[in-house]
């Protein structure tokens, strides 16, 4: 499977360096990619390992979190939302879909996002 050895990173203090930048482990930042609004250094345990992947969420140009209404089809209609396998990924911590809803369209918050970004 995809991902790299969490033990195979050179930790510094709280943060671990990975393709020549540091990253604090699920801790999403702006993106470096022109379509995306944010990153992730994700971790996920497979195979009694910790392993970790950077995952890119969120289209540029669109917004987020704008309304109630919005969040509220946006929530259910990404709850459906699966992998190549058929698996539900909201609960994927390797999946754009578990960082949009959790980061982008938080359950707990009110809806005071950018209409468009």
């Amino acid at each position: 499977m995809a991902g790299i050895k969490l033990s195979k990173l050179k930790k510094i203090k709280d943060k671990y360096e990975y393709r020549n930048r540091l990253w604090k482990l699920n801790k999403p930042i702006p993106s470096s990619s022109k379509r995306k609004k944010m990153m992730v250094l994700a971790t996920k345990n497979i195979d009694k390992e910790k392993k970790v992947k950077i995952i890119h969420f969120g289209e540029k140009g669109y917004g987020h979190n704008y309304s109630k209404k919005a969040k509220e089809l946006y929530l259910k209609r990404s709850a459906q939302i699966k992998n190549k396998k058929g698996e539900l990924t909201k609960d994927d911590p390797w999946s754009p879909n578990y960082w949009s809803r959790k980061i982008l369209w938080p359950k707990n918050k009110p809806a005071t996002g950018p209409k468009k970004t």
